[in-house]
């Protein structure tokens, strides 16, 4: 059983970092993608980032591009966020998600496809600050 585990949350001033972590249990292979969502309140999820397992290909949403990295741990049991330069509007609960993927590049946006995803943690609030 696949399980997702967000840590790292807080409160930031603008400007400032954050990391988040995504602590993975259960995948069975590299055949994953794990992506990052933020859902501000009283929206709906956006993705923000996304890892593909296979072969570290990183994709980014254009709010976020340039300003958060996402990486894992050699084994791949640990996500990783790094949020730099944060704004308030990156405010919001941030999910970490899994999910199987055979099919090499994810082209497009493709990758922040909700329905791509089986498999979702409980979610770590991010609260920035001006």
């Amino acid at each position: 059983e696949v399980q997702l585990v967000e840590s790292g949350g807080g409160s930031v001033q603008a400007g400032g970092s954050l990391r988040l972590s995504c602590a993975a249990s259960g995948l069975s292979s590299d055949a994953y993608i794990v992506g990052w969502f933020r859902q501000a309140p009283g929206k709906g999820r956006d993705p923000i980032s996304c890892l593909s397992l296979s072969d570290d290909t990183a994709y980014y949403a254009d709010s976020v591009e340039g300003r958060f990295t996402i990486s894992s741990d050699n084994d791949k049991k640990s996500i990783y966020l790094q949020m730099d330069k944060l704004e308030p509007e990156d405010a919001g609960v941030y999910f970490c998600a899994a999910g199987d993927w055979l099919l090499g590049r994810l082209y497009g946006q493709l990758w922040g496809r909700q329905s791509l995803y089986s498999y979702w943690g409980q979610g770590a609030q991010v609260t920035v600050s001006s």
